[in-house]
């Protein structure tokens, strides 16, 4: 599948997820109606990868406040994933494995020649459609605070501009979700 784009339905998913050391099944649509912040990275026990993990986790309740949710996935094993939270302090949202490399495929982010993910960041709105995505190279770790930035300025439902901050003047114009 090509990489999605703003406005397409996000593909739904069922995989599995550590949090907190337990495993469970993470699927998009049991957070119908929520905001979902979906982020790839290329693999755990890595050099830029535990900067963002750890970041989104330290970030984690701003987003809660936001009503959002944030799934971590990369294609490594669950147990991966377990021990390396683990090592990482532990992480205040899922991580979610994507051996299968089906989630990454549905999303269009799967390196088919390393077998990884790209790393790249999908804000899913409440009515299950891409309201942002980018794909950085792999060795650009991404900015947390800009996501969540994106996510306040997409929740205004408003025109935002360049480097708009909560609180700051809005355009007109009204988006639904």
């Amino acid at each position: 599948m090509s990489l999605l784009r703003v406005g397409d339905k996000a593909p739904d998913f069922t995989v599995q997820g550590v949090l907190y050391g337990e495993t469970a099944d993470y699927s998009l649509s049991a957070y119908k109606g929520k905001w979902l912040v979906l982020f790839f990275y290329p693999a755990d026990f890595t050099f830029i990868c535990p900067t963002e993990v750890t970041g989104f986790s330290k970030m984690a309740k701003e987003f809660a406040a936001e009503s959002a949710e944030i799934f971590g996935v990369s294609v490594d094993s669950l147990d991966s994933h377990r021990s390396w939270a683990e090592e990482l302090g532990g992480i205040d949202y899922p991580l979610l494995s994507d051996e299968e490399k089906k989630l990454s495929r549905a999303y269009g982010v799967l390196d088919e020649k390393e077998g990884v993910s790209l790393r790249a960041t999908f804000i899913i709105n409440p009515a299950g459609e891409v309201s942002y995505v980018v794909i950085s190279h792999v060795n650009v770790g991404r900015s947390v605070e800009e996501t969540l930035r994106v996510l306040k300025a997409l929740r205004t439902e408003r025109l935002c501009p360049s480097e708009w901050q909560p609180g700051e003047a809005t355009g007109d114009l009204r988006l639904k979700y």
